[in-house]
């Protein structure tokens, strides 16, 4: 004789066997993020995607790709847009390719330190420049990284003290037209070349020197092929935290909230410690031989403007933004 369950204790059975398939929320695995930048490991950067990591992996992984070991400097952003990459530490020199009017903040002289330069980005103004690379990259951009700023390095004693005294000096410049232009304004002759490439640049005579925050040049041992730093201070070196933006809006709001507030506390330690950095290194860099010394400042600064203002860029940034920016305190 064949018996049966009543209809309602196999259905039952069946939600209970469905539910014992359901994996426990600390048993999924979260989605990864893949991160490029050109930085290296060594770099405070690195540390502070570190940072950044551990307060989201709850909810997600970020996997770093440094040293520009999965896209080379300068195709990241494209690598974003094309949703190749979903995080990227992107220089404003390569959004300004895309969004002429963002030349304007990789201009020399600009901001001048980084809470000048933090100011701007939580500003109505900056809010604005922000939400121009949103509309139309396609982008979302986290927060600014701060990372030093820029100083010119160089082979040979020669004393520079104004921009005349850089006139046929082969000066080291990522490629693109705006760094080219950074290069042009402080009186060099800047010459394109990849970061990676740069020390073994100094060391065969390639280029007679290069412009980096002090950090960098610890970072990628530059200082064992030059013999002087010039304290021009031109750049407030920034790039800029950027996430692809439909990862962004596949979060939930409160993922999103979570995820900014890590991004923010990560940017502000990596700020910090590289303040910190640059106020020792001088001292080092001399300990070690090189002779670190300031040139007029002011000589460097008119000359800069001049060529800024009479370049093809300043048409494409926005009317009376610079002199807003100027006056932020």
């Amino acid at each position: 004789m064949n018996s049966s369950l009543p209809r309602r204790h196999v259905l039952q059975i069946g939600a209970s066997l469905a539910a014992a398939t359901v994996l426990p929320a600390w048993a999924q695995t979260p989605p990864t993020l893949r991160f490029a930048a050109v930085f290296s490991e060594r770099d405070i950067r690195a540390d502070m995607i570190k940072m950044l990591a551990k307060s989201v992996e709850a909810d997600f992984k970020i996997e770093p790709f440094l040293n520009s070991t999965l896209y080379k400097q300068g195709t990241e952003l494209v690598a974003l847009q094309r949703d190749n990459l979903d995080m990227g530490n992107i220089g404003p020199q390569d959004i300004s390719k895309q969004v002429p009017s963002w030349s304007l903040l990789a201009s020399a002289y600009l901001f001048r330190d980084a809470n000048h330069l933090n100011t701007f980005f939580a500003s109505e103004l900056g809010a604005q420049m922000k939400k121009t690379v949103e509309d139309q990259l396609k982008v979302k951009i986290l927060g600014p990284t701060f990372f030093g700023t820029r100083q010119v390095g160089l082979k040979g004693k020669k004393k520079i003290n104004t921009p005349a005294d850089l006139a046929g000096v082969k000066l080291r410049m990522p490629p693109g037209e705006t760094w080219q232009l950074l290069g042009k304004s402080l009186g060099a002759n800047p010459t394109p070349m990849a970061y990676a490439e740069t020390y073994t640049g100094l060391q065969t005579g390639a280029i007679d020197g290069q412009d980096n925050p002090l950090p960098n040049v610890q970072n990628m041992k530059f200082y064992e092929v030059m013999q002087q730093i010039v304290l021009t201070s031109h750049l407030v070196g920034y790039d800029l935290l950027t996430i692809n933006l439909k990862v962004w809006q596949g979060m939930s709001p409160a993922k999103q909230q979570a995820f900014q507030a890590a991004a923010d506390k990560a940017i502000a330690w990596s700020t910090a410690e590289h303040l910190k950095r640059e106020a020792e290194l001088v001292a080092e860099f001399k300990r070690a031989g090189l002779e670190v010394y300031t040139p007029d400042l002011n000589a460097f600064r008119d000359h800069a403007q001049k060529i800024y203002l009479a370049s093809d860029q300043a048409k494409d940034w926005p009317a009376g933004m610079l002199q807003k920016i100027n006056a932020l305190k």
